[in-house]
């Protein structure tokens, strides 16, 4: 017998090469080798949102670092020492000599008295013959500080800037009155290497020499200057824990000087703190980019999905899990992805070099350009959790559709919900999203409200989609066909209500948002100002001669009302013992512990107030020293009546108990200060008047010009400030700030854009299918045409409708709350967007529309 015959056996089937994740990306990979045809709104939408961020971030890391880098050139030394009134006493600057260099400025506010070509305020720097320590002192024509401002046949030299040149229609060699001294302007001022540490003034900048300053009568008990001593550590003991000493032993042995200490590690906090908050703000609103492009990223991985059902099918067919579908598509999704994040990273790291050569000669800010791989870390981690949270739900859906019912899924979508593992993934990114918003944000709470606002937008304007397909689904049909087809359409199976409501009402609330903001910026110094308000400001009006100035005012504005009090400088040491650098206090009434303030006393409360809790000392009070503060403070500060503040005024510290407290109308423009106290507190001691005359009469007998003028020749130490030049100086600064906000904002407004086209031409393969069955049976363009227009616009305008109510309400939110200035609600910029916008989706929609209908009907429905 023959042994049976084994069969042969069958040659094994190869498996495929790797599993899991390398397997789904190298399924990926090879499907993106196809191209990335219906990825260019994706693309650029997460390409614009991540450059917004890594531009504004690395630019801001740049300056950061200019900022740190330059500390000492913009501080002038190691560290500042200043103090308001007076200059340290011989004692206090043996101390500062002893730790290294000193040299001193003495900055303060007058007036340059040029005869017939009339008086301007000038922002007066003092330096002493070191100047600058460190750094370059730029002029036109060049020379030295020492050259330039000395003293020639008893006429001391000046640098000013152009803008004095032109305000008084001066030249180089022409002479101006400071005060008392002659002063001849040898050069016009091209830069200054401490300028950023002086802050902004209302006026231009004129530097003297010191003796130039004393010449001129300027420094009278109680005027307002400041001086400060700049110390440079030796080359051989400059280490941060020698400066660290330096700040110790100050603290320690010079506690009661009343000195504000900055060192070059903060040469300009201020500046510095307004740049994070800024910076805080643009990322915010490339953040917004980025939010509203992932409404493009959903609709183009809903359109890729769609696209995919073949694909879908035939995996499933072959044996594929839904998990093993849905991880090569997620890979390949999130490939594209990465493609669109290197784009917006390698824009963004460009950004700040393109900045810095561009305004290479005209930017007055220590800026350096720098790759900052952190923050384009942080911007492309933005990048890739929006476009996780925006593509999961699209294509977890696929996960548990049987083959069949992908195959049905032509005609109508399925409408499952997808599995809790991708709900889960969702949850987790949008976390994650909102976590790395708050951990890199400057002020948790600002963060904490976008984060809210965004999601309340996101799901308002989907519950608004699913009640506008609700409406139209109960609405009694009408009697005009397209106007019952265009009704269908809003509820229909795989409608295009959902993306247009979410991309257009995103797109107007912006749009309504930045109208608003943009309206109340520009009205808040002008409109809004009361009919009352001063005409000038007069600062450092000795006690002296205080009833002449009076009598000065009363021939020159004769029945203008004048209001003259007592004003002092002085700097909050302590509340309650305990020292203001160590107070936690609100945003709102940070400002007030940082520097020194204007103070004053009084007998009766000053006009522009009103009690809000305590009471008001008797005229003739002689008890401890009382004060009555703002009553923004009891919440800004934690301060109550009875609480107890330091006060160091002229190198004294001098201890006030709360008494009341004021709600003050800052908004007149009157003379109010956050701190008033009683009389008895400075008895005796030296101070300067505050005044400010009212014209309650428009005709005058002369110009605001010949005023300034004769107040130079008669008061030459009084300082005026024409209201309407401060309120200018100010605006030139909000018309920057506006003109940022809308140049940023832009980035949002073109993602609008691409999202709104995006998902319009998501819709494309079914208005193909629509417009293909309509002309088969005698459709006319007209109709297909009117029929779609009344569904664009029907989406439209209640889309319209919603972004108008939400640009306000975050309008409202970003005047009053982060701006601190008044709302104003005119609609009209707002209502012009929305309306724009509506057209421009009426515009989309029906060039894709118009596009399809010239397209012969058989070729398309023998591919559909």
């Amino acid at each position: 017998m023959h042994a049976p015959v084994k069969p042969a056996a069958a040659d094994p089937v190869p498996a495929p090469r790797g599993t899991g994740l390398k397997l789904a990306l190298r399924l990926a990979w090879r499907d993106l080798r196809g191209g990335l045809r219906g990825f260019g709104v994706f693309i650029a939408c997460l390409a614009l949102g991540v450059m917004a961020i890594a531009a504004v971030s690395s630019a801001s890391r740049g300056l950061s670092e200019g900022l740190g880098r330059e500390g000492r050139r913009i501080l002038g030394g190691d560290a500042a020492f200043s103090l308001i009134h007076r200059e340290p006493t011989p004692e206090e600057r043996a101390f500062l000599e002893r730790h290294g260099t000193v040299s001193t400025i003495a900055t303060l506010r007058g007036m340059a008295n040029a005869g017939e070509k009339g008086a301007a305020l000038v922002e007066i720097k003092a330096v002493d013959g070191s100047y600058p320590t460190i750094g370059e002192l730029r002029s036109d024509p060049a020379g030295s500080a020492a050259e330039l401002l000395a003293a020639r046949d008893g006429v001391y030299g000046g640098i000013a800037d152009p803008v004095l040149f032109g305000r008084l229609d001066l030249k180089p060699g022409d002479i101006v009155q400071i005060g008392s001294a002659r002063v001849q302007l040898r050069a016009s001022l091209v830069s200054e290497p401490d300028k950023i540490a002086a802050g902004v003034g209302f006026g231009p900048r004129l530097l003297l020499s010191q003796e130039a300053l004393r010449a001129s009568d300027l420094l009278q008990p109680g005027s307002l200057v400041r001086w400060t001593a700049r110390v440079t550590l030796p080359e051989n003991a400059s280490s941060d824990a020698a400066l660290d000493q330096l700040l110790a032993d100050a603290a320690r042995e010079q506690a009661q000087a009343g000195w504000e200490i900055r060192s070059r590690s903060n040469a300009a906090p201020n500046f510095q703190r307004n740049v994070e908050r800024f910076t805080q703000f643009l990322t915010l609103v490339g953040l917004t980019a980025l939010l509203v492009g992932g409404v493009g990223v959903a609709n183009a991985v809903r359109r890729f999905v769609e696209a995919k059902k073949l694909d879908f099918a035939t995996l499933k067919a072959l044996g594929a899990t839904g998990g093993k579908v849905v991880t090569i598509h997620l890979a390949e999704v999130m490939l594209v992805a990465a493609f669109g994040i290197a784009i917006g990273l390698a824009l963004g790291a460009a950004a700040p070099f393109a900045l810095a050569y561009a305004l290479a000669d005209s930017l007055p800010l220590p800026f350096e350009a720098t790759l900052a791989p952190g923050e384009l870390g942080i911007a492309a981690l933005y990048g890739l959790l929006t476009a996780l949270v925006f593509a999961i739900i699209p294509l977890g859906r696929a996960h548990d559709v049987p083959v069949s019912a992908l195959f049905r899924d032509q005609i109508e979508p399925d409408r499952r919900r997808p599995r809790w593992i991708y709900l889960a993934i969702f949850g987790a990114a949008l976390a994650g999203l909102g976590g790395v918003a708050l951990g890199f944000a400057y002020e948790r709470r600002i963060a904490l409200i976008y984060i809210g606002v965004a999601g309340a937008v996101f799901l308002l304007l989907r519950l608004i989609a699913w009640g506008l397909m609700a409406l139209a689904r109960r609405t009694p049909r009408p009697r005009r066909p397209s106007l019952r087809m265009a009704l269908a359409n809003i509820y229909r199976p795989g409608a295009l209500t959902p993306s247009l409501v979410l991309s257009l009402g995103l797109g107007v609330a912006l749009l309504s948002a930045l109208a608003f903001i943009d309206v109340s910026l520009s009205r808040q110094l002008t409109q809004s100002l009361p009919k009352t308000a001063p005409s000038f400001f007069f600062l450092d009006i000795p006690n002296a001669q205080a009833g002449a100035f009076d009598e000065f005012l009363a021939r020159q504005r004769p029945g203008a009302a004048v209001e003259r009090v007592p004003m002092m400088r002085g700097r909050i040491t302590s509340l309650n013992g305990v020292p203001a650098e160590q107070i936690k206090a609100s945003e709102q009434m940070a400002w007030v512990l940082e520097g020194d303030r204007g103070i004053t006393y009084a007998a009766t409360m000053p006009e522009g107030s009103r009690l809000a809790s305590g009471e008001w000392w008797p005229a003739d009070y002689k008890g401890e020293p009382l004060v009555s503060f703002d009553a923004r403070a009891i919440e800004g500060l934690g301060l109550k009546l009875g609480d107890t503040l330091t006060v160091n005024v002229l190198g004294r510290n001098i201890t006030a108990r709360v008494s009341n407290f004021r709600n003050i109308e800052w908004r007149s423009l009157g003379i109010n200060f956050v701190m008033v106290f009683s009389p008895n507190t400075f008895a005796g001691a030296p101070h300067t008047n505050l005044a400010t005359v009212t014209v309650t009469d428009a005709a005058s007998p002369t110009g605001d010009a010949a005023l300034m003028r004769q107040l130079a020749i008669a008061f030459p130490a009084v300082t005026a400030v024409r209201v309407k030049d401060a309120l200018e100086a100010v605006n030139v600064i909000v018309a920057q700030l506006a003109s940022a906000i809308r140049g940023a904002s832009s980035l949002a407004i073109v993602a609008s854009l691409l999202v709104l086209a995006g998902a319009l031409a998501a819709g494309q393969r079914a208005r193909l299918y629509d417009a293909m069955i309509l002309k088969t049976l005698g459709a006319t363009r007209r109709f297909i045409l009117s029929s779609y227009a009344l569904e664009y616009a029907g989406i439209g305008v209640v889309s319209a409708l919603f972004g108008l109510v939400a640009g306000a309400a975050a309008g409202w939110g970003v005047v009053t709350q982060v701006m601190k200035i008044e709302f104003v609600p005119d609609p009209t910029g707002a209502i012009l967007a929305a309306t724009a916008a509506v057209a421009v989706t009426v515009m989309f929609g029906l060039i894709g529309t118009l596009q399809i209908l010239s397209k012969a009907p058989a070729s398309h429905l023998r591919n559909l």
